[in-house]
């Protein structure tokens, strides 16, 4: 074989399916509670880069193994003809219904394909298994067996005495929570199956890592991204006269966030295709922290650093005052009209009370005003941004694909992420953010410094 192919195979409704879809990271793989789902053996391919790294073939589950076993035995013509009379039970019954599901899953495994073992520790060992064992063991082809824990019951123990009379590498996995570390575990072990597929199987893991840390990188630089561009957001309001009224200020805010929001949301979809879930969907009964609005004072609250961390970065914490909305004429700085204070405070604020963004009124040389509403200078908004993207790329990061729920988190997820920056890099990324509110361009250099401080804490 060009790659190493893996029939996952065992009794209906173990989880084989889950486990094809996590190794080939395939949310494609249909996966149901209900027994019978699969009914024809389907190959997927590993690829990184348009190469075929391994494939995992999902198969149905076993139906008639006792007869299947009956079959084997009474044409046995000893030990080294085992594999050529499973051969021959498969050709001789390829038409016969009562054998189709036998005969689907032994087809990859008479072509050469290794073969991956499940059951379900969860649930008790019975001796009806041994069929199944035993029919694996004719055809003679490198196995290994894997316990998946598809509920809470706990009878491992008992399934890795039996299955090791029959399997030289016996591994618990749980195919719906394992996280990309314990992936990458089993598939090294699944070299040592076969010696011929050690170096194979090694390099796919070697290319796997390594491409995870680009996957890092690609996620940091789209939240580097999400946060320049939300930090230096402006938008503007056509205004009749020199005279900002609170509806247009209404306006300019309402713009304005919904023009990071949109931002938020792009971000977070590029982050899924990075790391390929592109149909994740969030769940807002249990990941309210990712559902809130991010201008919310929940998203604040969670996200945002304290007011002793705010100060040990150098930024003011309670930061809204008359210097920090500026209002320009036809090029001249004027200070603050009453009239503008008046529906500022009659508006509300951009993000909560004591949060607003620079607010400007610009003359325009063809003639007529406009209100400039941005960038936000909430010292604390960049950091609830970089919290709720972390999280989410995180959460992202580690989900398999054979899981099918939407992105939840437990109630104590978000909490206190700042508390994982330590004060020295809080302090660089505060300046870079003190940059964009004040308006000034960020180079190539502060971009790929950002990127590799958001990597660092992926």
């Amino acid at each position: 074989m060009s790659v190493p192919r893996f029939a996952i195979v065992g009794h209906p409704n173990k989880g084989k399916s889950s486990i094809v879809a996590t190794l080939a990271e395939d949310d494609a793989v249909a996966i149901s509670p209900h027994p019978g789902t699969t009914t024809l053996s389907r190959a997927y391919p590993m690829r990184l880069d348009g190469e075929t790294l391994y494939e995992l073939i999902d198969t149905p589950g076993f139906q008639r193994a006792r007869e299947t076993l009956a079959w084997l035995e009474a044409h046995d013509r000893g030990a080294g003809e085992r594999a050529a009379v499973v051969r021959e039970f498969a050709e001789a019954h390829s038409a016969d219904p009562r054998f189709k599901d036998e005969c689907e899953l032994l087809k990859p495994i008479v072509a050469g394909a290794g073969i991956l073992y499940v059951v379900d520790g969860s649930r008790p060992y019975g001796r009806h298994y041994e069929a199944e064992m035993e029919v694996l063991r004719w055809t003679g082809r490198p196995r290994m067996a894997l316990i998946n824990l598809i509920s809470t019951g706990d009878h491992v123990g008992e399934w890795r005495a039996a299955l090791a009379q029959y399997f030289s590498i016996v591994r618990v996995f749980d195919a719906v929570r394992a996280d990309f570390g314990k992936r990458i575990d089993l598939l090294r072990a699944f070299g040592a199956i076969d010696e011929s597929w050690t170096a194979a199987l090694t390099r796919a893991a070697d290319a796997l890592e390594d491409d995870r840390e680009r996957r890092k990188h690609a996620a940091a630089a789209e939240i580097g991204d999400l946060l320049v561009d939300s930090l230096s957001a402006t938008v503007v309001v056509p205004l009749a006269t020199s005279a900002a009224d609170a509806a247009a200020l209404t306006s300019g805010r309402s713009k304005l966030q919904e023009r990071v929001r949109r931002r938020e949301r792009d971000a977070r979809r590029s982050v899924q295709e990075i790391y390929r879930h592109a149909a994740l969907a969030i769940d807002e009964s249990t990941a309210a922290y990712l559902v809130a609005d991010v201008f919310s004072e929940q998203s604040f609250s969670v996200f945002g650093l304290s007011a002793g961390q705010l100060a040990l970065t150098g930024a003011a914490s309670g930061a809204v005052a008359g210097t920090l909305i500026d209002v320009a004429l036809g090029g001249a700085s004027l200070l603050l009209g009453a009239g503008i204070g008046a529906a500022i405070g009659a508006a509300g604020t951009l993000a909560g009370a004591g949060r607003l963004a620079k607010v400007s009124v610009l003359g325009q040389p063809v003639g007529g005003y406009e209100l400039r509403v941005g960038p936000i200078t909430d010292p604390n908004f960049p950091w609830v941004l970089l919290g709720r993207a972390l999280l989410h790329a995180n959460l992202v990061a580690e989900r398999n694909h054979a899981r099918r729920e939407s992105l939840a988190l437990d109630a104590h997820a978000g909490a206190h992420l700042a508390d994982g920056i330590d004060a020295e890099r809080r302090r660089e990324l505060d300046g870079l953010f003190r940059r964009l509110r004040n308006e000034r361009e960020v180079d190539a250099a502060d971009r790929g410094a950002l990127t590799t401080t958001i990597a660092e804490l992926l």
